[in-house]
């Protein structure tokens, strides 16, 4: 039997950085990291060993999911509420550049986001990648490739942008 505490330990920082490239929202990431933990402790005789990250990536992807359908039934607070526990790490998730690269996250598939985080944020083989959401190899390849053509046009431009307007990052 796998033993939670260490699996959260070890993998917990890995799964909110997927899941906050996901969603684009602190917030939301925490709840999906703490969701996952929760479903994976509830399953925990079933995890195969030699893939728990993309098992967890994959069950994070789900909770994710059902996040999003959870929260179209809700009404969201207003969104000019100050945060005033601003962190160092909020503080940079906020720079503009980061902003328009997350952005353009977000507009990228589900599919293509879920396959590049999976491959970008930790080197998780192509092969692994397919097996845990039920796409061919080559699939996976060819989504990261167009995923990391457009950020890169996307960063590009931002780039191009700031210095002609004067705008500061």
């Amino acid at each position: 039997m796998v033993n939670i505490e260490s699996l959260y330990e070890r993998y917990a920082g890995d799964v909110r950085r997927f899941a906050l490239y996901l969603c684009g929202d602190a917030v939301m990431a925490d709840e999906i990291t703490s969701d996952t933990f929760t479903r994976v402790w509830m399953v925990r005789d079933r995890i195969r060993q030699p893939t728990v990250k993309s098992y967890l990536f994959a069950v994070a992807r789900n909770a994710h999911t059902d996040l999003l359908r959870r929260r179209a039934r809700h009404t969201e607070l207003h969104e000019n509420m100050p945060d005033t526990r601003i962190s160092t790490q909020t503080q940079m998730e906020q720079s503009a550049e980061v902003r328009a690269v997350l952005a353009a996250l977000q507009q990228l598939p589900e599919i293509d986001r879920t396959v590049l985080l999976m491959r970008a944020l930790d080197e998780m083989p192509y092969e692994e990648i397919a097996e845990a959401l039920g796409i061919p190899v080559v699939t996976a390849k060819v989504k990261v490739h167009r995923a990391r053509s457009k950020l890169m046009q996307t960063r590009t431009a931002w780039r191009e942008m700031v210095p002609s307007t004067g705008a500061k990052p």
